[in-house]
Parts: structure tokens; sequence; C-alpha cells
């Protein structure tokens, strides 16, 4: 069985970013931006509504200190310091899921967190001490450092697969600055041959092994409305109830 995730509530203050509204009938796991990248306190206490009000499950989706560069640059933190800043992002998205009586689903860092964690046994490490905190899961890449470390964990790995990124031959993911338009039934597609399969196709056309305990789609990619429902309508016979 699969789940369907998406990275949302990244919007702030007066500036919109992405369809939520449009996306959650299509998902079943939401990643909500914590505020060091994207959203406020307003954001996160409405995107946690709108995902109680169609049963999705919420999980934290901490970055680097980086709201100009949207999470999406490399930036030098001690292990102490980094460990430190995740358990803030968390622990401020965990007090809007009690006012809504939901519990932390699970924790899955944004952007280049992410793709550092999945280089760098110290950074992979810090962000599993603030997780081991709140005694969630953490959802990363299989075959990278992700899976070294978190997933030696109690707690749990959740290993996703992406519909709407391209990879590389060696498996790392491209990402850039702003997402692309992908198309949807291709990525539909995709996404069941990596979850029947366990494999995804790389940016040259090569085969790459992976595991998709959840299939990713971005509520910044311009069409991510279509593309989530194309690939919850595909993956209907693996969904999670």
């Amino acid at each position: 069985m699969v789940a369907i995730n998406c990275d949302m509530g990244e919007s702030f203050s007066i500036y919109h970013c992405g369809d939520d509204e449009g996306l959650m009938p299509f998902i079943t796991i939401a990643n909500v931006a914590c505020g060091f990248h994207a959203s406020d306190p307003r954001v996160m206490a409405k995107t946690v509504k709108l995902a109680k009000e169609h049963g999705v499950k919420v999980g934290a989706h901490p970055s680097l200190p980086d709201r100009e560069g949207f999470g999406r640059r490399e930036m030098k933190m001690d292990r102490d310091e980094l460990t430190a800043s995740v358990i803030y992002q968390i622990g401020a998205l965990e007090g809007f899921l009690r006012a809504e009586g939901m519990e932390l689903n699970h924790v899955k860092p944004h952007g280049s967190l992410y793709g550092m964690a999945a280089r760098d046994p110290e950074v992979a490490g810090a962000v599993a001490d603030a997780a081991d905190v709140f005694g969630v899961p953490l959802m990363g890449m299989s075959g990278t450092v992700h899976e070294q470390v978190w997933g030696e964990r109690e707690p749990g790995f959740i290993s996703e697969y992406y519909a709407d990124l391209d990879y590389r031959d060696d498996g790392s993911l491209i990402i850039t600055r702003e997402h692309q338009a992908f198309d949807p039934a291709t990525s539909a597609r995709g996404a069941v041959r990596a979850v029947t399969e366990g494999k995804a196709s790389s940016v040259n056309g090569n085969d790459l092994a992976v595991r998709a305990d959840c299939v990713c789609v971005h509520s910044d990619t311009p069409n991510a409305v279509e593309l989530a429902r194309a690939v919850n309508e595909a993956l209907q016979p693996y969904l999670t109830a």
C-alpha cells in the first residue's frame, strides 16, 4: 500500500503559493511548512484545519532558515544549531496540530536541507536528533544517507518517490529554484511503476531502483492539481486506506 504526500502550506502573509484547497482531495499526507522557508502562523493554522477537514495526515516540513531562497540554498550550520532549528520548527507546527486534536505523523526536511541530509551523515544525524524528540518517522529517499541514518531509527523511515522531479543517473534529484510543469499522464505512469516494480527512470532514460512507500507531488508545481489528480486515480488500487 502507498500514500500520496504533498509539500504545502507554503504561502506567506499576502503572498500565495500553491493551491492547497485544490490538492487536498487527492493526497493522503501533507508536509506542512514550518515558517523558515515559507508559511506563517495563520497559514500553518489554516493548512492544518484544511487537512483535518479532508482526513489528511500532517507531517512537519522544516527547512534551513532561508525564506528569501525558499529553502533551496545550502547553508553551513553546526550540528547542535541545526538540530535546535528543526526542533523549533516542528514544535511550532505541533502546537497547531494540538489545537485541532491531531497528531504529528512524520518529519520531512525541505529543499536543500533534504538534499544535504541525503549526502551527509552529520546533517542527517542532526535532523534525526530533532525528530527523536517527537518520536515520529522521517521521510526521505531510499538508497541514500537518509535510509542509512534514518532507517536505523525505532520510529521508522518512510521512503518516497517524486512524481514531479527528474532523477539523475546516480539516483539523486534535480532540484531547481522553481518547479516546471510535468505531464500528468507520464507522471502517473511513473508513479505506478515505482510502486509496483520499484523502478524509476533517470533523465537519461536509465533504470533506477526506488522504494515508494509514498509518492510526492509539490504544491508549487505549475499544474500540481491536475498532476495530483492523475497520480491519485492511477494509484487507487494501491492507496493506503
